[in-house]
């Protein structure tokens, strides 16, 4: 039997100049063995919740703050596998990956707002403005077909 995918809704966050938000996972070591895997932020849907609605619950818990504007959908769901190395994640023993539906979103507040200690369990430990033509070279091996997307996708929105 294959596991199913879980739903996930993604924010491409952008701020006033057109620079997109980045956060780096404070769970997912890099190759120093330091805090790595700079992404967009992302979440699970629960059972009958609306999109767009989930997409900004989730802005709130990841990044302290809900202060945005959604300015567009991609009209697909995008999906990865998770890959090897992390399937003893107890997450990657329920799914096989995640089918994600990816939205652009304009910061209608201020660097201040956002808030990584917001939640008890910070999933990040930094985040920045970055360009959005840098996320393919930012993003995880196994998410970086679905960044290169997303730049083709809402480059209309970049600085």
């Amino acid at each position: 039997m294959s596991l199913p995918y879980r739903t996930n809704v993604g924010a491409v966050l952008f701020n006033r100049d057109g620079r997109v938000l980045v956060a780096r996972r404070a769970d997912m070591p890099n190759a120093e063995g330091r805090a790595g895997g700079w992404q967009l932020p992302q979440g699970g849907v629960d059972a009958g919740e609306d999109l767009r609605l989930a997409v900004l619950r989730e802005l709130a818990e990841e990044i302290g703050t809900d202060r945005a504007e959604i300015i567009a959908e991609h009209p697909e769901w995008l999906s990865y596998d998770f890959p090897p190395e992390l399937r003893s994640m107890r997450m990657a023993q329920k799914y096989r990956g995640q089918r994600q539906r990816w939205f652009a979103l304009r910061f209608l507040g201020e660097d201040a707002d956002i808030r990584l200690d917001a939640d008890p369990h910070p999933e990040f430990d930094a985040w920045r403005w970055a360009g959005l033509a840098e996320l393919p070279d930012l993003a995880v091996s196994f998410k970086r077909d679905i960044y290169l997307e997303l730049v083709r996708e809402f480059s209309r929105f970049a600085g």
